[in-house]
């Protein structure tokens, strides 16, 4: 028995497509979808036993896939070793870039476009770290460029500062926890923090600023080792010293965590308590 009233293919293509997007999917990795519940011959022999790969070997004729490597394999403690030993080797930002661009401990980075380090000066007396990189990050390689970006600006603006002012002193330096945008824009898991924290710190320890804003509450957890919400985090200034202790030990920075831009375009009434963190902001570098 058919349907008495047929839905036509293009729409019913547009409405799987219209979902899909509605559930974060907004790339494709390959044309044809692959049935990763069918274990692949290598994946298999390089699970098994030397004297029962052997034999797998001999039974089957040699594949052309490529080798699997051992980095394919790395759990999180593993990833954020191989981070905390990158972090600390590097000694500029330039190398530090370089070494977060070659780590493949984070899955993310093959589905982002560009990998986003940072704008703005870098000797800013003033950094901001934020979560992670979204759509028009990826697509341009820079922290905050998208609607949440120009409303940062304008925050910005209200203290006083520009992120492309050649000043220290009025400039600002901005980065995220994850260099790389998570697929969908969702927010970063716990696993990828963990792993992605070394190089922030590290980040955070080259550019030496004198105050810290720590923006979002995935950012401000992180940085403050503390499992409380941004709302109980902002209004108070931190202590902040690197979580990573195998950087080491330095001399705390004041930190104040405040509301993410995007937080304040999905709710805009929040907008006067970030303006009360904008003043705070602005007392503690004019005493300083």
């Amino acid at each position: 028995m058919t349907d008495a009233h047929p839905v036509p293919i293009q729409k019913a293509v547009s409405s799987a497509l219209e979902w899909l997007a509605d559930q974060g999917v907004d790339c494709l990795l390959k044309d044809v979808p692959e049935d990763r519940t069918q274990s692949s011959p290598s994946i298999t022999a390089a699970l098994m036993e030397p004297s029962e790969r052997g034999m797998v070997d001999r039974a089957q004729p040699s594949s052309p896939e490529p080798q699997i490597q051992a980095a394919a394999f790395l759990g999180v403690s593993d990833a954020r070793a191989e981070a905390v030993r990158l972090a600390g080797a590097a000694q500029t930002l330039d190398e530090l870039c370089e070494a977060i661009a070659g780590f493949d401990g984070l899955a993310v980075k093959k589905t982002a476009s560009h990998m986003v380090f940072s704008d703005g000066h870098p000797e800013a007396h003033v950094m901001l770290i934020g979560e992670a990189p979204g759509a028009e990050e990826d697509r341009q390689g820079r922290p905050f460029v998208g609607e949440s970006g120009q409303l940062l600006d304008r925050v910005f603006s209200a203290m006083g500062f520009d992120r492309h002012s050649a000043s220290p002193e009025k400039g600002v330096y901005i980065s995220n926890i994850l260099n790389w945008r998570p697929p969908g824009n969702r927010t970063p898991s716990p696993a990828e923090v963990q792993i992605s924290l070394p190089f922030i710190e590290r980040h955070i320890q080259l550019a030496a600023p004198r105050v810290l804003i720590l923006c979002g509450g995935v950012s401000a957890k992180a940085l403050l080792g503390q499992e409380v919400g941004i709302s109980r985090l902002r209004k108070i200034w931190h202590d902040y010293r690197p979580v990573t202790q195998e950087l080491g030990v330095q001399q705390s920075i004041p930190a104040l965590a405040t509301y993410h831009p995007s937080y304040l375009l999905r709710t805009p009434v929040q907008k006067k308590l970030v303006w009360s963190d904008v003043i705070e902001i602005s007392q503690k570098i004019k005493n300083m």
